[in-house]
């Protein structure tokens, strides 16, 4: 049965009030991230807690052959950074009925939606191109049919005929659920400094045994190529899935090592490798104009060696890294 009110599991928070966090700031190279690194950011955020202390996954971005790793929060760090407990939501009933029962729990619940109802991104997909991203969902009134959820930099509103389009209110009984999640807060915990650098090293250990933007760099011209033979909006999605997530991991490391130094638990000695995470950072930026310039052009024969740079880069990185 729905809840007669609205419910929230952060009352305090509005979207009316709510400041991004920093990492959102728009100096970045990289202001928004992946939709999910953004969720969670935010919704640490909403709850006081600075989500810089957990970005030591970094380390262990690959080059997956057709990609770089989608960068995202391994959920057991944020257990073992912030007490948060994520488990995967059993669906069976209507989606709408979950989040009021999680909700009604003090439970966020996180799941995957379609950026067409999505009114904050007016302008890029909203009522204009069917694309797939997650929110997290704060507060909920069917009564009103409103909701209040987070997603990329920000926390926002949104009610009506979006609001039954998101929740799959109108939707066949034959249509897939999405994959959600929900968030236990009961068992959080204060941050302890001590474990982010747990953390970062236990990532250093599973990190890539050879250069992933070399491989990378053994690949892009067959995959430029082709994305030049696609359709113009095909060359958003390559740079999104390829220089964007290896730009934007890096900046990610580079502020999660000047926190650690900030907490007293960083190196002077690794100013150097701070830097390189942010020239890697900008590099991989100005790389996606190159990729563009390229297809734009068709033409190819610089491409590889415009990665020379970022190559280097993240072998720097590494060296500096070792004594973490």
């Amino acid at each position: 049965m729905l809840a007669p009110a609205p419910i929230a599991v952060l009352s305090a928070v509005s979207p009316d009030r709510h400041r991004p966090h920093a990492l959102h700031d728009g100096s970045r190279d990289w202001p928004e991230t992946n939709c999910y690194i953004d969720v969670w950011i935010e919704v640490l955020n909403a709850m006081n807690e600075d989500a810089t202390a957990a970005l030591g996954f970094t380390v262990a971005q690959d080059f997956e052959g057709d990609h770089f790793t989608f960068t995202k929060f391994p959920l057991e760090d944020l257990q073992e950074q912030f007490g948060l407990e994520v488990q995967e939501v059993a669906l069976y009933d209507s989606l709408e009925a979950h989040v009021v029962e999680q909700t009604r729990r003090g439970r966020m619940m996180i799941f995957e939606v379609d950026g067409f109802f999505l009114p904050d991104t007016r302008g890029v997909s909203y009522g204009l191109e069917h694309t797939k991203t997650t929110i997290a969902v704060n507060r909920i009134d069917p009564a009103r049919r409103e909701l209040d959820y987070f997603h990329n930099a920000g926390f926002f509103a949104l009610a009506g005929d979006d609001y039954d389009a998101i929740l799959m209110n109108d939707a066949p009984e034959t249509a897939l659920f999405p994959y959600a999640e929900f968030v236990k807060l009961d068992r959080r915990r204060p941050l302890d400094a001590t474990t982010s650098l747990k953390i970062l090293r236990k990532h250093l250990a599973r990190r890539p045994d050879d250069n992933p933007v070399a491989a990378f760099r053994e690949r892009v011209r067959e995959q430029v190529v082709m994305v030049a033979e696609r359709p113009n909006a095909f060359l958003h999605k390559y740079a999104f899935n390829t220089a964007r997530q290896l730009g934007m991991n890096f900046e990610l490391l580079a502020s999660h090592l000047e926190w650690l130094q900030r907490m007293g638990l960083g190196w002077a000695k690794l100013h150097p490798t701070i830097e390189s995470c942010k020239a890697l950072s900008s590099g991989a930026k100005a790389f996606q104009f190159q990729l563009a310039r390229a297809v734009a052009r068709k033409r190819f024969d610089a491409i590889e060696t415009a990665l020379d740079p970022l190559v280097d880069l993240y072998a720097r990185i590494f060296d500096g890294l070792e004594s973490v």
